[in-house]
């Protein structure tokens, strides 16, 4: 093993800054681990970090990056939860083990380094067991996007057969929460502006697709192919008056699960309707260790396939930062290892 390596860092503040830079291979310290990092699946809020615009002060110069797949390669004393060989997933929030969120989790390439390198040092808590099931390239899509559609859906949402869940877009959590739905027996209905996308959607088993260009009150088609009742569960990923119109499309006592705001920062809600139909309306901020690793188990039991749109080497991050800006259908992944 190399006493060097490679990692991407940013200096300051826009992506015209990064740069790769070679330093010293870490050593993990007591209860900590040494992962070979074999892939990194970027999420949109990457790009807010890069650019400092995530909403709190980032510790530049920084590594990016929150979700990887690799290998363990060394263990530092005092660990009990891995060894050597073993493939991991890292966690999202590192610190958030289960319940309620505490105070100290910080993110994963956000208050703490990220994963754009070779190697990185994990606390042993703060990584799971990769999927027998799924490559390194589709289990570091985990992390964030699909734990966030599964806490949305089955650790919050109690998602069973029969429901009629509404995904909007087609990125990576859109199309977790279709797969997730569908392996539980719900029917999925997705909102895009793309026909091939929606066509591409109805391969992986949507129920329906509604074209939000064609048809802005998207809530109408809701109710027609509901029979008036409305959907049981809503992915509110737009934000701005989408939540409204997210609502009309709502039966009594659905839920809504707010989990993106793709359009602008802020959501606003009409008061009657709100009262009528008596949501329930859930801030979803990715998820706990434990519920990862009932994800885990899942996907091993369902054969679920994470949907990869694009694969880059490690050397063209800035393209695959590109692609992630322009959309992508599922998620957009940088390999590591060759």
């Amino acid at each position: 093993m190399s006493r060097s390596m490679q990692k991407w860092v940013v200096a300051q503040p826009g992506v015209q800054h990064l740069h790769m830079d070679e330093g010293p291979l870490p050593v993990p310290a007591a209860n900590e681990i040494l992962v070979r990092v074999s892939a990194v699946s970027l999420n949109y809020r990457d790009l807010g970090v890069i650019a400092g615009e995530d909403g709190a002060p980032m510790p530049f110069p920084l590594t990016p990056g929150s979700d990887m797949a690799g290998v363990v390669v060394a263990a530092g004393e005092r660990v009990t939860r891995f060894r050597e060989g073993d493939d991991v997933i890292g966690t999202f929030w590192a610190g958030w083990i289960d319940g309620d969120w505490p105070d100290h989790a910080r993110v994963v390439g956000g208050g703490l380094p990220g994963v754009l390198a070779q190697y990185v040092v994990l606390h042993e808590d703060w990584a799971v067991r990769s999927p027998r099931s799924l490559d390194a390239v589709r289990a570091s899509t985990l992390p964030c996007a699909g734990l966030t559609a599964w806490f949305a859906l089955v650790e919050k949402g109690a998602l069973h057969a029969g429901q009629t869940v509404v995904v909007q877009g087609t990125g990576g959590v859109a199309l977790f929460g279709l797969q997730l739905a569908r392996v539980h027996g719900a029917n999925v209905i997705v909102t895009s502006g793309s026909g091939d996308k929606l066509a591409r959607a109805r391969e992986l088993g949507a129920t329906h697709g509604i074209d939000r260009l064609q048809y802005p009150r998207w809530d109408e088609v809701v109710r027609e192919l509901t029979g008036g009742r409305g959907a049981d569960h809503i992915f509110e990923l737009a934000g701005g008056d989408n939540l409204g119109v997210s609502l009309r499309a709502l039966r009594q006592g659905g839920r809504i699960s707010l989990i993106g705001v793709l359009g602008e920062l802020t959501m606003t809600l009409p008061s009657v309707p709100s009262f009528l139909t008596r949501p329930v309306i859930q801030g979803i901020g990715v998820g706990h260790r434990r519920a990862l690793e009932a994800l885990v188990q899942a996907v091993d039991a369902t054969g679920i396939e994470p949907v990869v749109d694009t694969v880059y080497s490690f050397d063209r991050l800035p393209e695959a930062l590109a692609h992630l800006e322009r959309g992508a259908f599922g998620k957009v992944v940088v390999k590591i290892d060759g």
